[in-house]
């Protein structure tokens, strides 16, 4: 425990709880700390801390430039009720692991979940980390990695959702354009990560068999215990992960139960690079 920020390891790779009050949080008195945490653990829960959207901002604003979505609201309502969400049908990727950002040149830095209708059963939100995941691998596997870059599409990630497309739908998908990435992220801090998950369509240069088989075996070891972390939601729950290292999911779950939780984010501060 920290006497100057209460909080507890959930694991020694993955996940924090952070303990402080909510006023606390929002006041962004210890915003230098909980961003030092951020990265040292990935994943950051705020148990039954029952943020409003105004408090939700508020709080997110305070550890770096917030960042609004596409439409320009500040929320975004994470929901597969179109009622609610004009995107839902795409959200279905998410059931699959996957880093946000994937084809933007600078990703999100964070994201923060805060549950507002749970899922009668499942609807689990899963994090691995990335940064550790890479840290383990043998010398020979880094020595492999270095230099090889993969293409990103958002097709797919769609296609995990719906295997056999229309046409019409597939040109749809691929008018997203598509994004080479490297496999290995060097980031400015020095340490590296992972970039992988349902985006990743192939290695560049690679045999198509190969390349599917390595991006499974880098999936398989990314997604080990010791780099696992699952957030099973409890009411007015916040959940908060860096996007740069790590990969996150959801469970299955009903798709017409009405879960629904809000996120907002922070905008991304370096870009990824081999």
């Amino acid at each position: 425990m920290s006497a100057e920020l209460p909080y507890e390891k959930i694991s020694p790779h993955i996940g924090a709880r952070i303990l402080a009050d909510k006023a606390t949080l929002v006041s962004g008195v210890h915003a230098r700390k909980i961003r030092d945490l951020l990265e040292e653990c990935g994943v950051l829960v705020f148990p039954q801390i029952d943020f409003t959207d105004q408090e939700q901002i508020g709080f997110t604003a305070t550890l770096g430039k917030f960042a609004k979505e596409l439409r320009g609201e500040d929320v975004y309502k994470v929901s597969l009720d179109e009622g609610k969400n004009a995107t839902a049908e795409y959200l279905k990727g998410a059931f699959f692991w996957h880093i946000d950002g994937t084809m933007s040149p600078m990703p999100i830095l964070a994201s923060l979940l805060a549950s507002k209708v749970r899922a009668p059963k499942g609807g689990e939100t899963e994090f691995c980390n990335t940064y550790a995941a890479y840290e383990a691998l043998a010398d020979e596997d880094k020595k492999l990695l270095s230099g090889l870059r993969a293409v990103h599409t958002l097709a797919s990630s769609q296609l995990e959702v719906d295997p056999q497309p229309s046409l019409a739908k597939y040109r749809e998908w691929r008018a997203y354009g598509k994004n080479e990435l490297p496999l290995v992220w060097t980031h400015r801090s020095g340490r590296k990560s992972l970039v992988i998950g349902n985006t990743a369509h192939y290695i560049m240069g690679m045999d198509p068999l190969e390349s599917e088989e390595l991006l499974i075996r880098l999936r398989e070891h990314a997604t080990q215990p010791q780099f696992f972390y699952r957030h099973v939601w409890q009411d007015g729950d916040a959940v908060m992960w860096d996007n740069t290292g790590t990969m996150h999911r959801a469970t299955p779950y009903p798709l017409d139960c009405g879960r629904l939780l809000h996120r907002t984010k922070l905008e991304g501060e370096e870009p990824f690079a081999a």
